[in-house]
C-alpha cells in the first residue's frame, strides 16, 4: 500500500532563477517530491533578462569597437556598421542556447513538477497557484527583486525602459537618459554609446559608484567621457519628467539649479527591490521593504520556510551568490541536524564594463573606519608588458592586506578582470599572504602579472 503523505510535495520552491534552481535540482536528485513555481519564464532573470543577453551583446558591441578603432593597428574599417536585428537575433540564439532560459523541461526530467502562475501564501504550509492549491512540508522563498520605478512626477505617464528591456529594442536611441548609477546603469551606458548613443547618466551621490574605491569610480567616469562621450551628472536629481513632441523632457535639480534634458529614451536604473508580493502575512514570514529576514542558516521566522536570492536583500546580489545561498538553503531543509552558513568569504562582485571590474572585500575607507590596521598598494596596468602590446593602459590592480600581511581583498580593473579575480579569491579564502602570491610565477605577457607586481609592494 502507497504511503500516505500529509502534504502534496517535500518541498516547494517559489522562483525558479539562480535562488531557486539549485535547491529544486538537489532535492529532486534526492528523491524528494518536489514542485517549483515560476510566475514568469523558467530560469529567472539571469538567463532570460541580465546576465547572458547582456554578455552576448556586450561581446558583440566589444568586438564591433575594436574593429572600428583598428586603423592605428593596420586594419582598414571606415566602413565598418552594425545590422542590430541581426544582434538581436544572435541575443536570443545565446539565451536559447545556455539551456537556462525557459527550461521548465529540465526540472520535469528531474521529476520535479512544475507550475508556472503566481504564487500566493494561504497558510504557512499551503499555497495558490492559478487557484490550485499546493501544500508541501518545506519551502523555499526565491522570487528574486523587480524594478520599481522612483517617485518622481510625471513618471507613471512617461514609457520608460528597465536594465530587463532596453535589450529588447528595435535599435539603439540616438539619445538616452539613464536615472540612476547602479553598476547595471554603467554597463548598459557603455553597450548604448558603442552603438551611438548619446547617453547622459544622472547620479544623486557626488561621485558615481560611490561604494567601490574612488579611484575606480574615477577611472570609469573618464574612460566613458573620453572613449564614449557619456555625461554623469553626478550630484544630480530628476525631480519631474514628462512628454515633450515624440521626446521624454526630464527636469534635473543640480547644485540648487534646475535644468532640462531632452532625450528619445529614459532607462530607470534604479530602483531594484526584492518581490515580496505573495502573501507572505498569511505563513507568518517576518520581512521588510528590503527583503525576507532570515537567520544565519537562510531560514526565516517560520521554521520550515527558507528563502535565497535577492528576495533576501542581501549584500551580493549576484548569480553565483544565489546558488550559493540555494544550496545551503536545501541542505539546511535536508539535514537540519548539520546546517550550515553560507560562506560568503571571498565572494567576489563583477561589473561589466570595458576594462572590466572585479572585487573582493572591503574598500579601504571601510577597513579604516572599522579601525583596521591595513597596508594597501596598487599597481597600475601600464606597467606590465600585456599593456603595450594590447595598447590598452587604463586600469589598475588594488590589493588590502591586514598589519600581518594576509590579503583582505582588493580590486581589479582590467580587461578579464572576472576571470583574473578568482587568483585573489583563492588567496582570501585560504589567508595567503601579498608574499604567497608575489612568489608564485605568473605568465608573461598576461594582465595578471599586475597582481604579482600589486603583491610584490606590500611583500
Amino acid at each position: 500500500m502507497a504511503k500516505k503523505h500529509k502534504f502534496d510535495y517535500d518541498l516547494i520552491v517559489i522562483g525558479s532563477g539562480a535562488g531557486g534552481s539549485a535547491a529544486a535540482a538537489i532535492a529532486a536528485r534526492a528523491g524528494k517530491r518536489v514542485a517549483i513555481v515560476e510566475s514568469a519564464v523558467f530560469g529567472g532573470d539571469s538567463p532570460n533578462y541580465s546576465d547572458v543577453p547582456l554578455d552576448a551583446v556586450r561581446n558583440v558591441a566589444e568586438i564591433y569597437d575594436r574593429a572600428r578603432h583598428g586603423a592605428k593597428h593596420g586594419i582598414r574599417s571606415t566602413t565598418l556598421g552594425y545590422n542590430y536585428p541581426s544582434i538581436r537575433t544572435w541575443k536570443e540564439l545565446v539565451v536559447a542556447r545556455t539551456g537556462a532560459g525557459g527550461n521548465r523541461r529540465y526540472y520535469e526530467q528531474l521529476g520535479a513538477t512544475p507550475y508556472t502562475g503566481h504564487a500566493h501564501f494561504l497558510t504557512p504550509n499551503e499555497i495558490s497557484v492559478n487557484r490550485r492549491h499546493l501544500s508541501a512540508s518545506n519551502f523555499i522563498i526565491a522570487t528574486g527583486s523587480q524594478w520599481i520605478a522612483p517617485v518622481i512626477p510625471g513618471i507613471d505617464d512617461v514609457k520608460y525602459h528597465t536594465p530587463r528591456t532596453i535589450l529588447e529594442s528595435l535599435r539603439p536611441p540616438k539619445t538616452l537618459a539613464i536615472v540612476g548609477g547602479s553598476s547595471v546603469s554603467f554597463e548598459i551606458a557603455q553597450l548604448m554609446a558603442t552603438f551611438g548613443t548619446k547617453v547622459y547618466i544622472i547620479e544623486k551621490e557626488d561621485r558615481i559608484l560611490p561604494t567601490l574605491e574612488p579611484e575606480i569610480g574615477d577611472l570609469v567616469e573618464r574612460v566613458l567621457e573620453e572613449t564614449k562621450g557619456v555625461t554623469s551628472l553626478v550630484g544630480s536629481e530628476v525631480v519631474a519628467v514628462r512628454n515633450d513632441l515624440g521626446m521624454k523632457k526630464l527636469i534635473i535639480k543640480r547644485g540648487g539649479s534646475e535644468k532640462s534634458l531632452k532625450v528619445d529614451e529614459i532607462m530607470l536604473g534604479c530602483g531594484l527591490r526584492p518581490s515580496l508580493d505573495l502573501g507572505l502575512e498569511n505563513a507568518g514570514v517576518a520581512y521588510s521593504q528590503d527583503g525576507i529576514k532570515v537567520n544565519s542558516y537562510l531560514q526565516t521566522n517560520v521554521p520550515h520556510i527558507y528563502a535565497a536570492g535577492d528576495c533576501i536583500g542581501g549584500q551580493f546580489n549576484q548569480a553565483h551568490s544565489a546558488i550559493l545561498e540555494s544550496r545551503v538553503a536545501v541542505h539546511n531543509i535536508m539535514h537540519p541536524s548539520q546546517s550550515i552558513s553560507p560562506d560568503y568569504t571571498a565572494t567576489p562582485t563583477t561589473i561589466a564594463l570595458s576594462p572590466s571590474i572585479a572585487y573582493i572585500g572591503l574598500t579601504e575607507a571601510q577597513y579604516l573606519k572599522r579601525g583596521l590596521k591595513i597596508k594597501t598598494a596598487i599597481a597600475p596596468l601600464n606597467i606590465v608588458a600585456k599593456s603595450n602590446t594590447t595598447d590598452f593602459r587604463d586600469g589598475f590592480v588594488k590589493l588590502i592586506t591586514n598589519s600581518r600581511g594576509v590579503l583582505l581583498g582588493g580590486s581589479i580593473v582590467s580587461p578579464n578582470a572576472h576571470e583574473m579575480i578568482h587568483e585573489l579569491a583563492l588567496a582570501v579564502k585560504y589567508k595567503h599572504t601579498a608574499d604567497d602570491l608575489a612568489q608564485v610565477p605568473h605568465a608573461f605577457l598576461s594582465w595578471s602579472e599586475a597582481l604579482r607586481v600589486a603583491a610584490a609592494k606590500l611583500s
